[in-house]
């Protein structure tokens, strides 16, 4: 072929973007309720990304455009594979889709990670809060089996609200699974703590976690001192309303915001606040 030729052929051919997401074969799939579930997908060898970061998923659509969403990756950076936990919309343009798949099925997965629920984005301290609502819970599926968490923090709590109990399964199994995990099990034991709370069906923690935090029960339950921007920093994940409400109480009580280019005492996931 003549180079006039080579060239005519390379500015026919259609062009390959480079950021075009990748799509990746579904590994398993579990329900909790009619409203959540979580998957698992294969992991590009050449995806990279901090542990607490997002991504954008999706599926495509009939017109061949796909259509993606901001997805916490709830496993942490070490693993083989990508998890997500997601809620069910009946009528949502994406999940009304998602909640179908199966394992062998396709998923899209982008390939530009970001998010500010990383250590990184935070000043050293003591105690380590992650605050989270419903599917909030993600990043911090994340970030509680990574061991870069427990040498960096003497104590980490999370805390898991959500609408009924059964909503709470994902979090109080996978707290109560890193006890045998062979890799943070034993960095774990003794600093790790789960606090869940409920809105709407009888729980020992009822109401939102604003008010547990407000009224001092939080603390009190816990047998730690209220916030204290000399020895505690947070994460906050869940909806834009309750991260709204959190980082209020979070700057009432001193701390600061932080984020990757300048570290301090809390952190939100702007992604989802709005």
């Amino acid at each position: 072929m003549s180079a006039d030729a080579s060239a005519a052929a390379a500015a026919t051919a259609p062009r390959v973007n480079p950021n075009a997401p990748t799509e990746e074969t579904v590994l398993s799939v579990e329900h909790y309720t009619d409203r959540l579930f979580r998957f698992r997908l294969t992991r590009p060898r050449s995806f990279r990304f901090r542990t607490g970061e997002f991504v954008m998923i999706g599926l495509p659509r009939e017109d061949g455009k796909p259509i993606l969403r901001a997805y916490s990756i709830a496993s942490p950076a070490w693993d083989d594979e990508l998890e997500f936990y997601s809620i069910k919309v009946p009528d949502g343009p994406l999940t009304s889709r998602l909640q179908a798949i199966q394992p062998g099925d396709k998923v899209l997965l982008g390939k530009k990670p970001t998010g500010t629920l990383v250590l990184d984005a935070l000043t050293p301290g003591k105690r380590l809060y992650m605050f989270s609502t419903g599917t909030g819970f993600a990043p911090f599926a994340s970030l509680v089996r990574d061991p870069e968490t427990y040498e960096r923090y003497d104590e980490v709590i999370v805390t898991h609200t959500c609408r009924d109990e059964d909503e709470l399964a994902y979090s109080t199994n996978l707290i109560r699974a890193i006890a045998e995990d062979p890799l943070v099990g034993e960095m774990a034991a003794g600093k790790l703590r789960l606090y869940t709370s409920c809105t709407r069906t009888p729980h020992p923690n009822m109401g939102r976690i604003t008010t547990l935090i407000e009224t001092g029960k939080l603390f009190a339950d816990l047998g730690v001192p209220k916030l204290n921007p000399e020895t505690d920093r947070a994460m906050i994940c869940g909806s834009m309303e309750m991260i709204q409400d959190v980082k209020g109480l979070m700057i009432a009580h001193g701390l600061t915001e932080g984020s990757n280019a300048a570290p301090a005492e809390f952190v939100i996931e702007k992604a989802f606040a709005g």
